[in-house]
């Protein structure tokens, strides 16, 4: 695994990271606020963008959508629809790669994903932010070269909670989806990758963390998420 100078190791003794089941074919993770801390950032990032035109972001309403690519946020926030949105990304994401360099790992995933390696396991992102801000994430982390695939929201025609970007990851990696072990803190993204069939982690205060473990509340978001995806699409055959 190619790895950059900022990759930590998993804090002794915090327990978080499974040893990974010999079922286990693939890992696939979220890029924002899984394997990379970027949450406040992209916040600080959409809040700055939204400034010029009046419109104030509520951050019980962020927290609540985080996990949304900026397109697919500024689709469903209030007031959000008449605003200029190609002028509103290009402002949030001219914020974010200019601190891009700052980013860092969250611990417990890079030693899951130092795991998963060492195991000779494939392993893929399946983010629902756009590939400009993920592939320069990858490389300000030191971890491009970590993963057979990387799946933006590019590559799918539904974001999450929809599970086309997780089937797309295990088709790129040629793993069958029940054999891929995913992780995301999202309940969109949660939720997209229980409607895959995988099995799933989420994080709880950037720790890893069973489902049954999450924050109360979380799994009302992630039922309706579910109930929103509607029908998995038809993907080609994979082993």
């Amino acid at each position: 695994m190619s790895t950059g100078s900022q990759e930590p190791t998993c804090p002794g003794g915090c327990g978080c990271v499974p040893a990974l089941d010999k079922g286990t074919g693939a890992l696939i993770l979220d890029f924002d606020g899984t394997l990379a801390d970027t949450r406040q950032g992209h916040e600080d990032a959409l809040r700055a963008a939204l400034k010029p035109y009046g419109v104030v972001l509520d951050p019980t309403w962020y927290a609540q959508h985080i996990g949304l690519s900026i397109c697919d946020l500024l689709a469903v926030l209030p007031g959000g629809r008449p605003l200029p949105h190609d002028e509103v990304i290009a402002r949030s994401r001219a914020h974010l790669l200019a601190e891009v360099h700052t980013i860092m790992p969250i611990a417990c995933t890079a030693e899951l994903l130092r795991r998963a390696r060492a195991a000779g396991l494939p392993c893929a992102v399946a983010s629902g932010a756009s590939r400009q801000l993920v592939g320069p994430g990858l490389d300000a982390l030191g971890l491009r070269g970590a993963f057979e695939a990387v799946v933006a929201r590019e590559d799918a025609v539904r974001g999450k909670p929809d599970p086309e970007l997780f089937l797309t990851a295990a088709r790129q990696l040629g793993i069958a989806p029940g054999r891929c072990l995913a992780v995301d803190d999202a309940p969109d993204g949660v939720a997209a990758a229980r409607a895959a069939g995988m099995q799933v982690l989420t994080m709880a205060r950037a720790h890893l963390a069973p489902v049954s473990s999450a924050p109360a509340g979380l799994w009302d978001c992630v039922s309706r998420s579910t109930d929103a995806a509607g029908p998995l699409p038809a993907h080609d055959p994979i082993r």
